[in-house]
């Protein structure tokens, strides 16, 4: 059965067509548009401008955590929420400007042990299922009954999550450099197959980890990052996080590579990543994100993936994709990783303009 998007998008659009890159993304978002019935588009591709939160708070979600939360754009929207990358990241102000904040009701928070949430690169209670129940729990906090979900990255691992364990709370899903965390996926970034690509930036990675540790790069950095002493977790920390800050963009960003000193960041991000990483993502199977793909099928969905994504390679979203054919799949060329790549960012905010196109047709 097609979805809403499908059905009214052109045959460019439809399932498994061969994939059109971006080399022109207004002109065809103007296409689009015009698809959907919708008059007087302005055809918008650009993030919006910054603006503050107008409320923020934090949850208590377990007898350990608390999470920042906050709310920003239009109070009477569209709500949609935006999952962060990671897991370990937490949110920031510019993750607000994907989204028309008078149309949307833009709901971030920061995920256990990340950003502002409370305690700081935390493990223990820590898991995807336990996110899972905490976006529920911010939900009925908000008062909010449906939701469109945004992720990219591991956020993109969590918005199938959640959205195939409550796919009645979902309105739509916008997904960018697809995480299906497989073990294939873990083997390519954190054994060795990204460094063919970038050998001068996996080179103090591989170099923090004695000879002998190297058969398991993730247990060898685990020991480190869950070490007694901290300046033992803070140098392991930022070797971890300065390895992806370098392979995120198809230009390195001198942005990026700073994250990767700041050492609040890199603890939480490091030691939260391959927290989870080790733990196979907490599913039960190899694959269980495809295995269950079934269960949201119907729902309005985006794909969104940088063709030369050293983080998330295309092979992920591509099995996705293949798996589920209804979602648009937009293939960005001349991107990378990152979505605050101009031409990534660009197909986001395309893809969460066509949701809002459609939202006020059904009205």
């Amino acid at each position: 059965m097609l979805h809403p998007w499908t059905s009214l998008l052109d045959n460019e659009s439809m399932n498994m067509r061969p994939l059109k890159e971006n080399q022109d993304v207004t002109g065809d978002l103007a296409a689009r548009f015009a698809k959907l019935g919708v008059k007087n588009s302005s055809a918008r591709s650009e993030i919006y401008p910054p603006i503050e939160p107008n409320r923020t708070g934090f949850l208590q979600v377990s007898d350990i955590h608390s999470l920042y939360w906050e709310e920003s754009g239009n109070p009477e929207g569209q709500p949609i929420l935006f999952l962060h990358g990671g897991p370990g990241s937490g949110t920031s102000g510019g993750n607000r400007r994907f989204f028309d904040p008078e149309f949307y009701r833009i709901i971030l928070f920061d995920q256990r042990g990340a950003g502002k949430s409370t305690p700081h690169a935390c493990l223990e209670d820590n898991t995807t299922w336990a996110l899972v129940s905490d976006i529920e729990k911010l939900r009925g906090h908000l008062k909010i009954e449906k939701w469109q979900v945004f992720g990219g990255s591991w956020g993109s691992t969590l918005a199938l999550t959640y959205t195939q364990s409550y796919p009645e709370r979902v309105t739509g899903v916008i997904m960018r450099g697809i995480f299906l965390l497989r073990k294939k996926e873990i083997d390519w970034f954190y054994q060795g197959g990204a460094a063919a690509i970038y050998p001068d930036a996996w080179e103090p990675y591989r170099g923090h980890i004695p000879v002998e540790e190297r058969g398991d790069f993730l247990e060898a950095y685990s020991k480190r990052l869950n070490s007694p002493d901290e300046s033992v977790q803070l140098a392991a920390a930022k070797a971890w996080t300065n390895w992806e800050m370098a392979t995120s963009y198809l230009v390195p960003n001198d942005e990026s590579l700073k994250r990767g000193e700041n050492e609040k960041f890199a603890l939480a991000f490091a030691r939260v990543e391959n927290h989870y990483f080790r733990n196979k993502g907490f599913f039960r199977t190899d694959s269980f994100l495809l295995e269950n793909i079934d269960k949201i099928r119907h729902i309005p969905a985006v794909i969104v993936q940088g063709r030369y994504d050293m983080v998330c390679p295309m092979v992920s979203a591509w099995d996705l994709h293949r798996a589920w054919p209804e979602a648009d799949f937009r293939l960005v060329t001349s991107a990378g990783h990152s979505a605050n790549e101009p031409s990534i960012a660009a197909e986001l905010v395309i893809a969460c303009e066509l949701h809002k196109a459609l939202t006020q047709k059904q009205l």
